[in-house]
């Protein structure tokens, strides 16, 4: 048995997350929302009926230290001894503003792009610090000990640098600042053998660009068709139930002797992205 704590688990990656881990009954899982009851209404609709009562849901807002300090409190209570296996630090503000455009069309729309950056820091990066640090009292005393950011692949320098990747620079620069803050907390904890990684899923399907207009799927496709070129492979993106196999099998092979320790991967374990 193993137990996971995961954020933002109300819909794509991490409600996957959820959905796959609880269907070991020996697993225990928490999951952290901000709207609890939501969540638990559409998880009993989605789970079938089936028994989840291996599944945990609380309030936690990645911007409210408050309810983070709440909900690692009541996860101690729920797991007790046992301790925190595999943290997963999914929550994240999936910022729309900048996802289409390249930097420099953003620059006269001044209010939006303060509103956006400050809140995709505060979410992204603020928040992300409280959660590690109010949790990893918690893997401390688990066994498997991991914790695992989910990153972007839209955070490599070399990506961006290699296909000239223009859009999501907002969002991309707070994953970026979330890579370093993993380093970081692994530069502190590797020695106590707590193995932190950020953790790129590749290119998922998870509804994000639903409600996009004509003139940002435009954007979208002038992207999509550099990620061809990157990948020739490359169809479109994953169904995330499929992203979701690929990255839990990734993080179970991934450790601190094996070079793991703060690293910034792909969901392959690498630096392919896609």
């Amino acid at each position: 048995m193993s137990v996971y704590v995961i954020t933002g688990v109300s819909k794509g990656i991490g409600f996957e997350l959820v959905k796959q881990i609880s269907e070991e009954p020996k697993n225990l899982v928490v999951g952290l929302v901000r709207d609890k009851a939501a969540t638990e209404k559409k998880m009993a609709a989605e789970f079938g009926g089936r028994d989840r009562s291996n599944v945990h849901i609380l309030h936690g807002d990645l911007t409210s230290y408050a309810s983070l300090k709440q909900a690692a409190a009541d996860t101690a209570k729920i797991v007790g001894e046992r301790g925190i296996d595999y943290l997963v630090a999914n929550g994240a503000f999936p910022s729309q503003f900048d996802a289409f455009d390249p930097i420099g069309a953003l620059g006269d729309k001044v209010d939006e792009l303060e509103e956006v950056s400050s809140k995709l820091f505060q979410t992204n990066v603020v928040g992300n610090i409280h959660l590690l640090n109010l949790f990893v009292p918690l893997v401390m005393k688990g066994t498997v000990k991991k914790v695992i950011a989910i990153s972007s692949g839209h955070a490599d320098l070399d990506l961006i640098n290699d296909l000239e990747i223009e859009n999501s620079a907002l969002y991309a620069a707070s994953k970026a600042a979330m890579n370093v803050v993993v380093a970081k907390f692994n530069a502190q904890y590797k020695k106590d053998g707590v193995l932190f990684v950020s953790l790129s899923p590749g290119v998922v399907d998870v509804g994000h660009f639903a409600d996009a207009t004509p003139e940002q799927i435009q954007g979208l496709m002038k992207f999509m068709g550099k990620l061809a070129t990157y990948a020739p492979h490359f169809k479109g993106p994953t169904p995330v139930d499929e992203a979701i196999r690929t990255i839990r099998s990734t993080w179970e092979k991934i450790s601190i002797d094996g070079g793991y320790g703060g690293a910034f991967i792909s969901h392959l374990g690498n630096k392919q992205w896609i």
